[in-house]
């Protein structure tokens, strides 16, 4: 247990500091857990599914952005993570041709 006022204090901040990177990490996850559910997927990627899957990749780059600025994560992992998803992505998805 905390002593001093300011190891008081100290143990509040890292506590509000916790919460508010689980909250990042959490909604990270979520969106990750969509996009691998979705490629994991036997066969190929259905152009639906496709169309989710572009979706929810801006939606994890975004996510992945804040965090980096919000010092959740550092920005290579962020950088890193969003280039392995649109590798995988694209592996799944065939690119669409204008007609």
């Amino acid at each position: 247990m905390a002593n001093t006022s300011s190891a008081k204090k100290a143990l509040r901040q890292s506590y509000k500091k916790r919460a508010h990177n689980q909250f990042w990490k959490r909604k990270i996850k979520a969106v990750s857990k969509t996009i691998t559910g979705t490629l994991e997927t036997k066969g190929s990627v259905s152009a639906k599914n496709s169309d989710i899957l572009v979706k929810e990749h801006a939606v994890l780059q975004q996510l992945l952005d804040k965090a980096a600025k919000n010092k959740v994560i550092h920005r290579n992992k962020a950088n890193r993570l969003k280039s392995r998803y649109a590798k995988k992505i694209a592996a799944q998805v065939k690119p669409r041709t204008k007609k």
